[in-house]
């Protein structure tokens, strides 16, 4: 399945994300797979795990692929936004897997709600991988809602 990648090397994300498992060693033959989004407050992020090992956000180009293929657009209007939502998100919720978080985010550009599934590295993960973003897409005004009425809140931007 999916997974994180180092940001050795990795391009600073203006429009790019990707799914996978890359560790330092195959980065360099991975070339242009892996982009660097930014960093997380991990002291936000300690609601989904107090184990988060690093700051860094990733996101794979098999990733960028997948949010283009089933929500075609979103990534090209709002993927310069990544850095924005995971580092001040409005809500996160808790998602159905170890460590990962839905994070939720009403972006001021186009009033739009957005929601992102966000992989967080612990511990008990390769210490090469970094936090990785799994999907994106933008929601609308009920679907935000039916969520956070849902799913468990874990934190709330006051």
């Amino acid at each position: 399945m999916g997974g994180r990648g180092s940001t050795s090397g990795a391009k600073s994300l203006d429009k790019s994300v990707q799914r996978g498992i890359i560790e330092e060693n195959s980065k360099r033959m991975a070339g242009n797979d892996v982009h660097y989004i930014g960093k997380i407050d991990v002291s936000i992020y300690k609601c989904v795990s107090e184990d988060i090992v690093t700051d860094e956000v990733i996101i794979t180009d098999n990733q960028i692929s997948h949010i283009k293929e089933r929500h075609p657009s979103v990534y090209e209007n709002f993927g310069c936004n990544f850095s924005e939502i995971i580092g001040s998100p409005d809500y996160i919720l808790e998602a159905n897997k170890p460590n990962t978080a839905i994070v939720l985010k009403r972006l001021k550009v186009d009033n739009g709600f957005t929601k992102t599934v966000l992989r967080l590295i612990t511990s008990k993960d390769n210490p090469l991988f970094k936090n990785s973003i799994i999907t994106f897409m933008k929601i609308d005004e009920n679907s935000w809602n039916r969520l956070i009425k849902n799913k468990k809140v874990l934190y709330k931007h006051e």
